[in-house]
């Protein structure tokens, strides 16, 4: 009985030194939590077959190291034993600051570099780019920070039921005053989506053609093979046909060899299959494909048609490829004898017999 009565005949310093050792004792837990339990805890996610547990953690790492600092305040402010009217107030403090920290761990998770979209597209099987990701992320986080502060906001009890209802007012007049650009947005939604090209792509459309530069949620870039930068609405691209060299397996090659029309049968059909040959051997030649044929009479040629594709689809190594077989079709004609057709015309002139009295005047004279 003594000491307790000592003890509370003790000056106000000691509470405060309690409520100090008690800060104090938290900040050291969280020290060894940091340092110990949490290095633990990350040792043991890491051990399952899966991410899952070890980017929570991750995500949360920070959040639970100011739990303890904001757990070891509040036990320090309410282990004092002093009334002050403010104890409530105190308690909306500490539930606000649990809320943030929930939230940013929330955010934290829902980075571009989280392993949430990783999951998404090895689910649904589809390629999540790096376009998308980061639309994807910070959709989540919006998400994220307006349900907090809505929380936040009833627990100091604001009414925010009309300041939502003027948010929505506001959003269709919006909607009706930007609807280009909405419709622009979608549009790049379903380029991001269904990916009928990505950057670095070769494509084209009825009004353009080059490289793709730049995909945005409102515009394509696509710099034209004369240099030139061509911004595109993303809600044209989406309504139109879009050819994408980029996405060829291989490449078409397709002619008409015009050779001279007295070229013998015999000849013309060695011809024939000697490019034939020459196709099938060509290791740049894709030999799944591949026609030569007499294809019919012309004005003032015998045609063979050829439709084959080369294995390769960069511009550049097509056209050497093309060269080659060019100039090999040549070498064939010159070892065959074969005469490739011009456009040319006969004219036949025909001379008329002679009358009777053309014939006495010569014989008189």
């Amino acid at each position: 009985m003594e000491l307790i009565e000592i003890l509370l005949s003790l000056p106000i310093w000691v509470d405060i030194g309690v409520s100090l050792f008690i800060f104090i004792f938290f900040l050291v837990l969280r020290k060894l939590f940091t340092k110990y339990v949490f290095k633990i805890i990350l040792k043991i996610a890491k051990k399952s077959p899966t991410s899952f547990f070890t980017n929570i953690f991750i995500a949360f790492e920070k959040p639970l190291r100011w739990f303890f600092v904001f757990l070891g305040l509040y036990l320090a402010i309410v282990t004092l034993p002093y009334e002050h009217g403010y104890e409530e107030l105190i308690i909306q403090i500490y539930r606000t600051l649990i809320i943030i920290l929930i939230t940013t761990g929330l955010y934290n998770l829902t980075a571009a570099s989280s392993f949430l979209f990783e999951n998404i597209g090895n689910r649904i099987h589809v390629e999540v780019d790096k376009i998308l990701i980061p639309f994807l992320s910070k959709v989540l986080r919006f998400i994220v920070v307006a349900l907090s502060l809505s929380v936040i906001a009833r627990e100091w009890e604001f009414d925010i039921n009309g300041f939502v209802a003027g948010l929505g007012l506001g959003g269709l007049a919006l909607a009706f005053a930007a609807q280009e650009m909405i419709e622009d947005f979608f549009g790049g939604f379903i380029i991001m989506t269904e990916k009928p090209f990505t950057k670095g792509d070769w494509i084209k459309t009825k009004d353009v053609e080059g490289i793709v530069e730049e995909i945005n949620f409102r515009s394509t870039r696509i710099r034209a093979f004369r240099q030139a930068l061509v911004t595109v609405p993303n809600s044209t691209l989406a309504n139109t046909a879009i050819l994408n060299w980029s996405k060829m397996g291989k490449r078409q090659i397709s002619f008409h060899l015009g050779v001279t029309l007295n070229t013998p049968k015999n000849k013309l059909h060695t011809f024939i299959k000697k490019i034939e040959e020459l196709l099938r051997n060509h290791p740049e030649i894709d030999q799944e494909t591949i026609f030569v044929h007499f294809d019919g009479f012309n004005k003032s040629s015998l045609d063979i048609f050829l439709y084959f594709f080369t294995k390769t689809t960069v511009w550049g190594e097509y056209l050497k490829v093309k060269e080659d077989i060019n100039l090999k079709i040549l070498g064939i004609t010159q070892t065959e004898g074969i005469s490739i057709a011009f456009p040319s015309r006969s004219i036949y002139i025909e001379s008329k017999p002679k009358s009777k009295e053309d014939t006495t005047v010569e014989l008189q004279n």
